[in-house]
């Protein structure tokens, strides 16, 4: 008998906190062992207390990740905050360890470098997514929209004309920031053995400082798109309250950066010196765990305001069913990734060739369940209740409300409105020749 969700749901929770209590019953007494062992000076103490952020900061983190997996309703949605969610344990494990073992911190910063990238693209991934399923015609919506200028600092730059082209540059301007950090990042290591990295120290003699302005300008620019697709599409994002979301991404990633860039100040001016190395070798080694540290502190504080912005009550349904392996090996399906890069090197290409990118409206003909993003999963999951016929404006109960279809947009013309209302007089149509049928009948 396979185990559905209702069967797995009471016992996944309590084996979570069981394996939770004996991972602290035997770390706790592991890091005791190592202070007795040696002598308890400051880097010790710093890497102890560090260790009990990261063990209050990891429930919380995977308490939330296994709620979205429980209740995985809304599968496109819920795979990019899942995501995003593991940004705070691997920040927090990849920074105790190398707050223990300074001499490794570059290597498995690495980690933490690139994941950072991935969590941006992500998030944007997570806008589109809830977009395209509440208005499948999104193309149509902003270019019914007025033209938006850039925001300083790039207010003297051209506008991007509103439709597909601002679309595909917003999304392109943060996919460029996940090729930009993990190449930079391996360019840091080669640097690193070779002997001209040297982390922590602004000078243009060494390679640091150069992969610093780069990854800051990526950073910025990534951001900036976000900040832009946001402004151009408030209205329409208000019901998931992404600033919040927006925050807790955009604070751990610009937080964990500045503060690398206020050490290294610290250590430019010399309050940071080979005099105040405390129990660290070098310098180098106290600028890079002193950041470790404050990391640690810190995602304990992320790890509550992402339980918040990122909870999974708004997808919890009445009626849900599921293989237990489903929503785990969904989790780690990087297929959609694939598919997204292949569409913006192809849209690359025609830019670069003067070729028409194609178009992403739907056609009227083809108004069916391949219209949404999230039709194919939500029916596998529900297959026994039935659907919501679709809408031009689309539906979306994931957040316990269900927009009114038929509302005509404040921010379209009225043409567009007549259009849209068209379209959901001949979907009643359909819907009154082709009904639902009753389980019951």
């Amino acid at each position: 008998m396979p185990c559905t969700c209702g069967n797995w749901r009471r016992w996944i929770r309590p084996l979570v906190v069981f394996l939770y209590i004996v991972g602290v019953l035997v770390a706790i007494p592991l890091c005791v062992w190592e202070l007795r062992k040696s002598e308890v000076g400051t880097h010790n103490k710093a890497w102890f207390t560090a260790g009990i952020f990261v063990f209050m900061t990891i429930p919380i983190s995977l308490w939330g990740i296994l709620q979205h997996l429980v209740h995985y309703t809304q599968p496109e949605l819920q795979k990019p905050i899942i995501r995003i969610l593991w940004m705070v344990p691997i920040y927090s494990l990849d920074s105790w360890i190398a707050l223990k073992y300074p001499h490794i911190a570059i290597y498995v910063d690495t980690c933490r470098e690139c994941y950072e990238a991935y969590v941006i693209y992500n998030f944007m991934i997570f806008l589109l997514s809830y977009l395209t399923y509440q208005y499948p015609n999104l193309v149509i919506l902003l270019e019914a929209k007025d033209q938006q200028k850039h925001l300083p600092p790039l207010c003297c730059c051209p506008s991007w004309h509103m439709g597909e082209v601002l679309l595909f540059r917003c999304k392109l301007g943060v996919l460029q920031y996940t090729v930009v950090r993990p190449f930079t990042t391996i360019v840091a290591l080669i640097c690193e053995l070779v002997g001209v990295y040297d982390e922590g120290n602004f000078s243009f003699k060494n390679a640091w400082t150069y992969l610093v302005i780069i990854n800051n300008l990526s950073q910025l620019f990534a951001m900036y798109c976000l900040v832009l697709f946001y402004k151009v599409l408030r209205n329409e994002l208000n019901p998931i309250q992404p600033v919040g979301k927006f925050l807790c991404v955009k604070l751990v990633v610009f937080v964990s950066f500045w503060q690398a860039a206020l050490i290294a100040l610290l250590v430019k001016v010399g309050v940071i010196s080979e005099k105040r190395t405390w129990d660290w070798e070098s310098v180098e080694a106290v600028a890079t765990g002193l950041q470790d540290f404050v990391i640690c502190i810190e995602m304990f504080f992320a790890a509550i305001g992402h339980h918040y912005s990122f909870s999974y009550k708004p997808y919890v349904q009445e009626a849900e069913e599921g293989s237990c392996l489903d929503s785990f090996l969904a989790m780690w399906d990087l297929s959609d990734i694939r598919a997204d890069i292949s569409e913006q090197v192809r849209n690359v290409g025609r830019t670069v060739l003067g070729r028409p990118r194609k178009t992403n409206i739907v056609v009227e003909e083809e108004h069916n369940e391949h219209t949404s993003l999230l039709s194919s999963a939500s029916q596998d999951l529900n297959s026994d209740t039935p659907s919501l016929p679709p809408s031009p404006m689309g539906y979306y109960q994931g957040f316990g409300q269900t927009h009114a279809a038929l509302a005509p947009h404040p921010t379209l013309s009225s043409a567009t409105n007549d259009a849209i209302d068209n379209l959901a007089k001949e979907q009643e149509v359909e819907d009154s020749l082709n009904p639902v049928p009753n389980e019951s009948a």
